[in-house]
């Protein structure tokens, strides 16, 4: 292996990390790049997991045979990409929806996707969260939610004028996918117990 941090060396090493750097790593571990700065990904729990698969349920079923395309983590998301692989910020949305098919290359999704799903885990940081809300902002992601199997509720953000025009969804109702005119998704019965 080239220079490139190895990751068993966690990261101990503090510098700014590109696409390029993030592409030379090794290791079953995942990873985010925020403005440069890594986030380790921790695994997610089976309550993460079951609410996601039904989640990807209800989109792909609804976007079969449609333009846009559904995706699922792990997949790279290039909010702000580069030719030469410079750019700083990477994520790995939770669930994601393209529209445009000419942001998807083999390894990763370059550009915002239309919409962006978050599943929000003990291992999401408030900070974190808060910086995601900022780049999807500034990257122009026409819709965020943010689900919180804790607490019960999902913040939908529809991208309005340059700001997110935010609504919050409790326990268990049907939500409008703004950017999918004609889908709504149910949570009904989806909450762990």
């Amino acid at each position: 292996m080239s220079d490139a941090l190895r990751i068993d060396d966690e990261f101990t090493e503090k510098r700014s990390y590109t696409y390029a750097d993030y592409l030379e790593w090794e290791g079953p571990e995942r990873f985010q790049l925020l403005n440069g700065e890594v986030f380790q990904m921790a695994s997610p729990s089976v309550t993460h997991q079951s609410l996601l698969m039904e989640l990807s349920l209800q989109f792909g079923n609804w976007l079969r045979g449609k333009p846009c395309q559904v995706f699922a983590a792990p997949l790279d998301v290039r909010l702000f990409p580069k030719k030469d692989n410079s750019d700083k910020t990477v994520v790995q949305p939770d669930l994601l929806v393209v529209c445009d098919k000419n942001k998807l290359s083999k390894g990763s999704v370059n550009g915002p996707p239309d919409l962006v799903l978050e599943i929000v885990s003990p291992s999401n940081s408030h900070s974190e969260l808060f910086r995601k809300f900022q780049y999807y902002l500034e990257a122009g992601v026409r819709e965020y939610w943010i689900i919180d199997p804790e607490s019960k509720k999902v913040q939908v953000h529809i991208y309005e004028n340059g700001r997110y025009i935010s609504t919050i969804y409790t326990e268990d109702v049907r939500i409008p996918v703004a950017v999918l005119p004609g889908l709504e998704i149910t949570f009904e019965g989806l909450w762990a117990e």
